[in-house]
C-alpha cells in the first residue's frame, strides 16, 4: 500500500495533466506478482482523474501508458516498485510533455533523426539505484521517435532471460538483439551509441552563442558557481554530462550540513530544482571537447557540434571511479567486474566476490556484500587498511570476509563470457597468488575529470588542476572549483563553497577587468 504522503505527491504530480491515461495490464492469473503489480497501478490511477487501469488477461506480466487512446512505445515487463517508481510516474509525465528530464531542443532532434526501426531492452534490477537513469532516457527516445520500441524488463522476474543472455550487471541495455551498454549512463551517453550503432538522417547543425559565464560540469561545485553568478545579474550556461555528477552515485548522504539524511538522487534533483529558478541555460547530455583560448576569449567546443565563448571559464567536471587498468578488467566490465556493490551486488547471491580497495568506499562494499556473498575477499594494494576504524572493526568481525592487505591486482580472469578470478601480487614476498571468484568489485578511489583541459591549465601529479586560494588558475579568466581541483577533501559541503568562491572571483575579476 501506498503511505497518504506518497499519494498526495502523486496527486500534485498528476495535477497538471492535460490528457487521459490508461495503464493497460497484461498479465497472467496465475503470475505470481500479478496482485502485487495490479495493485500498485489501481492506487496510483486512484490519485487523478486522469489515469486509470485496465487488466487485461495475458501470457506473462507487462504494462504500457495509453495516452488518448494510443499506446506508447515503451512497455514495462516488470513491477515499478522501490527505485523504479519514478520511472513510471516520469513515463505519464512526459507522455503529456511534462518533467524536468525532458531534453532541449538539439538532444531532442538528434533522437528524431535515428534511423530505421529501433528495439531496446533495458534489464534492470529494483534495488538499482543507476537503472532508472537509463530507463527514463531510454523512455524518453520512445516517446520523441516512434520508430524506438523499449522493453523495461525486471531481471527478477524475467530469471530465465537473464540467464541465457549470462547478464551479470544491470542496467544492461540491449538494441535489435545486440548489447549495447552496461551499467549506469545518462541521456547523451546512451543516445550517441544508438547514432554510432544506427546513424542518423542528417548531422546536427552546429550552434554559437556568447556568454558571461560557462560553467563545465553540474555537481555541487557547478551548480553553485551558476547560481551564485546569475545572481550576479551575468548570462550563464552550465555545460554538463549529467546534473548531479558524481553525487548522484551516493546512496545516503549524512554530513551535508542543515540536512541530516538524504540521498544523491534526491541531491541532484533538488540542485537541478534550485538552478531552475534562475535564467541559467542547462546544457545537459553532452560534454566538452575543446577549451582554446584567443585573445581572452575562451572557446569551448561541446560533443553536440555547439561552440560557447565566454571571458570566463568556471572548471568543475568533478572526478569519477579509477579503474585498475590491468588485462581483463575492461573485457570483462559487466560480466563479473562491477563499480557498484548497491546496484549489482544481488547478482553474487551464493557466490565468491573480491573487492578492491581499502578505503571507506571498498570497506562499504565488503560488508554489504557479506550479507549477499558466501566469501568476500578484500585486497588492499597498501599494507594496511585506510577506512575508518569503525568500519574496520565491523569488517573484521564478519566471518565470511578475508582481508588481505599489501597485494597488488595483477589481471582479471575470465573464461571469454564471464569473470573466474583473478590474479595478484603480494607485494612484500613478490609471490603471485590466483584467486577463485564470480565478481570483483573496484573500489580505488576517484580521477579528476581534467583532461579535456590538460593542455591549457596546469595539473598536480595527480591530474587535479593547480588554483590558488581564490579557485584561479594561471590563465585569467579560467577558474576550477570541487573534486577536479587540487582543494583537499573531496566533500559535497566543500565543492559547494568552492563553486560559489570561484562565481565570486570571476565577477571580481569581471569588475577589475581582469578576465582577459
Amino acid at each position: 500500500m501506498l503511505e497518504q504522503g506518497l499519494k498526495d505527491q502523486i496527486r500534485s504530480l498528476f495535477g497538471n495533466l492535460k490528457s487521459d491515461f490508461v495503464f493497460r495490464v497484461e498479465v497472467s492469473p496465475s503470475h505470481p506478482s500479478r496482485n502485487e503489480l495490479v495493485d500498485l497501478l489501481e492506487e496510483v490511477a486512484f490519485c487523478s482523474d486522469k489515469t486509470k487501469c485496465d487488466i487485461l488477461p495475458g501470457d506473462d506480466l507487462k504494462f504500457t501508458v495509453v495516452k488518448n487512446g494510443i499506446p506508447s512505445s515503451f512497455v514495462f515487463r516488470a513491477v515499478p516498485n522501490g527505485h523504479e517508481f519514478s520511472s513510471l510516474l516520469l513515463a505519464v509525465l512526459n507522455l503529456d510533455g511534462l518533467g524536468k528530464n525532458l531534453p532541449d531542443a538539439m538532444i531532442e532532434q538528434r533522437i528524431k533523426n535515428l534511423k530505421g526501426e529501433i528495439h531496446l531492452k533495458s534489464y534492470i534490477s529494483l534495488t538499482c539505484t543507476n537503472c532508472p537513469d537509463v530507463v527514463q532516457a531510454l523512455n524518453v527516445m520512445a516517446i520523441l521517435n516512434a520508430a524506438i520500441k523499449h522493453e523495461i524488463i525486471d531481471g527478477g522476474i524475467h530469471q530465465s532471460e537473464v540467464e541465457k543472455l549470462n547478464i551479470q550487471a544491470v542496467p544492461s541495455v540491449y538494441l535489435n538483439g545486440e548489447l549495447l551498454h552496461v551499467g549506469r549512463s545518462n541521456l547523451g551517453e546512451l543516445l550517441s551509441k544508438i547514432e554510432a550503432a544506427v546513424g542518423s538522417v542528417q548531422e546536427s547543425s552546429s550552434a554559437e552563442v556568447d556568454y558571461d559565464v560557462v560553467i563545465a560540469g553540474g555537481g555541487p561545485a557547478g551548480v553553485s558557481a551558476a547560481i551564485y553568478s546569475a545572481r550576479k545579474g551575468l548570462k550563464v550556461a552550465v555545460v554538463a554530462d549529467r546534473m548531479g555528477g558524481q553525487v548522484t552515485e551516493t546512496v545516503g548522504i549524512e554530513n551535508l550540513i542543515s540536512v541530516p539524511q538524504t540521498t544523491g538522487n534526491v541531491l541532484a534533483a533538488n540542485l537541478k530544482e534550485h538552478l531552475l529558478a534562475y535564467p541559467v541555460d542547462i546544457l545537459e547530455n553532452r560534454k566538452i571537447t575543446e577549451v582554446v583560448v584567443e585573445n581572452g576569449e575562451k572557446i569551448i567546443k561541446t560533443s553536440l557540434g555547439e561552440t560557447l565563448k565566454t571571458p570566463a571559464l568556471i572548471i568543475a567536471t568533478g572526478a569519477s571511479w579509477r579503474k585498475l587498468n590491468v588485462p581483463g578488467e575492461s573485457q570483462y566490465i559487466g560480466a563479473g567486474v562491477a563499480f557498484c556493490a548497491h546496484c549489482d551486488g544481488p547478482f553474487y547471491k551464493g557466490k565468491k566476490v573480491a573487492v578492491i580497495g581499502g578505503g571507506n568506499s571498498g570497506l562499504e562494499a565488503a560488508i554489504d556484500l557479506s550479507s549477499i556473498a558466501t566469501e568476500v575477499t578484500l585486497l588492499e594494494f597498501a599494507d594496511e587498511l585506510k577506512g575508518d576504524e569503525v568500519l574496520q572493526e565491523k569488517l573484521k568481525a564478519i566471518a565470511n570476509v578475508k582481508i588481505i592487505t599489501g597485494a597488488q591486482t595483477l589481471s582479471v580472469e575470465g573464461d571469454g563470457t564471464k569473470v573466474t578470478g583473478l590474479t595478484f601480487k603480494h607485494r612484500g614476498s613478490g609471490e603471485t597468488e590466483s584467486l577463485v571468484v564470480d565478481g570483483i568489485f573496484v573500489q580505488i578511489g576517484l580521477k579528476a575529470n581534467s583532461d579535456v583541459v590538460k593542455d591549457l591549465v596546469p595539473l598536480s601529479a595527480t591530474g587535479e588542476i593547480e588554483v590558488d586560494a581564490h579557485c584561479r588558475t594561471n590563465i585569467p579568466g579560467v577558474y576550477a572549483a570541487g573534486d577536479v581541483s587540487v582543494v583537499p577533501f573531496k566533500q559535497i559541503v566543500i565543492a559547494m563553497g568552492e563553486g560559489s568562491k570561484a562565481a565570486l572571483s570571476a565577477f571580481e575579476d569581471k569588475l577589475k577587468d581582469k578576465l582577459r
